[in-house]
Formats: structure tokens, C-alpha cells, sequence
């Protein structure tokens, strides 16, 4: 089983944001903790992020050569119907991750327009949001 996780805008700033929504984890931290469990899991696991909305659509249409995708569209949950239609492109499922609880946040990042188009959203359990999709995808949780 190979499984995609992309993380859009900012998460590359992980560890220098705002600590108090967002933790002190790094995205190389995050990273090695999902790798760590792929490995228990006997999963494959490859890694992307960028910042650029175009990039984040251009990897979602490679993604069908993955079983899952994990993604964190950051700050294009809330605006890009571009990576949503890419999403419901897909014949593979995918999991919607945030590290912060979206809902208990301002107005404006209360509404996912990419959760849609998702098996599902997790939310709110900082690194650990990925950890349960990375469960899901693989059938052990």
C-alpha cells in the first residue's frame, strides 16, 4: 500500500507560526512520525508540500498511482475550488487533516469547500490528525 501526503501553504513554516494554534512540531517532525508509522503499518509513504496552489493540483493528478491520500490544504481549504476539483477527481480515497480544530477558529476557516470531495476531515489533534488518517487509509484503525 503506497500512500500520498501533501500539505499546502505555510506548513513548511511549522515550528515558527503561531506555537499556540499550530504546536512547536516541525513538518520534518511530522514527517518522521508518519513515516515512522507507515513503517509499523507496512505502508509506503511519499511527501509534498508547496506553496503554490498549481503545484498542490498538479500533484493531485498524479496521485492515482497511490492507494490514499492524506492532505492538509492549509489555507486553500477555505478558497481553492481548483484543489477541490482535483480532489473529486480522484478514484482513490482521500483524507482531509488539519493540526488545528478548523470549526473553533475565526469565521472564515470554519468552511472547508475541500472536505466535500473527502472520505472525511480530521481535526483539531495536531500531528496526530495524520496519524489517524494514516490508520484510516491503511485499514488499522
Amino acid at each position: 500500500m503506497k500512500i500520498l501526503v501533501i500539505n499546502g501553504p505555510n506548513l513548511d513554516r511549522l515550528g515558527k507560526r503561531d506555537t499556540s494554534v499550530y504546536g512547536t512540531e516541525t513538518l520534518d517532525e511530522i514527517e518522521r512520525k508518519i513515516k515512522n508509522l507507515a513503517d509499523e503499518l507496512s505502508v509506503e509513504v511519499d511527501f509534498f508540500q508547496s506553496n503554490e496552489e498549481g503545484e498542490i493540483v498538479k500533484k493531485i493528478g498524479e496521485a492515482d498511482a497511490y492507494d490514499g491520500v492524506i492532505i492538509n490544504p492549509a489555507a486553500y481549504t477555505h478558497t481553492s475550488v481548483a484543489i477541490r476539483d482535483a480532489i473529486e477527481t480522484l478514484k482513490i480515497p482521500v483524507v482531509e487533516v488539519h493540526l488545528s480544530n478548523i470549526h473553533a477558529r475565526e469565521d472564515f476557516r470554519k468552511k472547508s469547500i475541500t472536505a466535500e470531495v473527502c472520505k472525511g476531515q480530521i481535526c483539531g489533534f495536531g500531528s496526530s490528525s495524520y496519524l489517524l488518517a494514516l490508520r484510516y487509509l491503511s485499514g488499522k484503525l
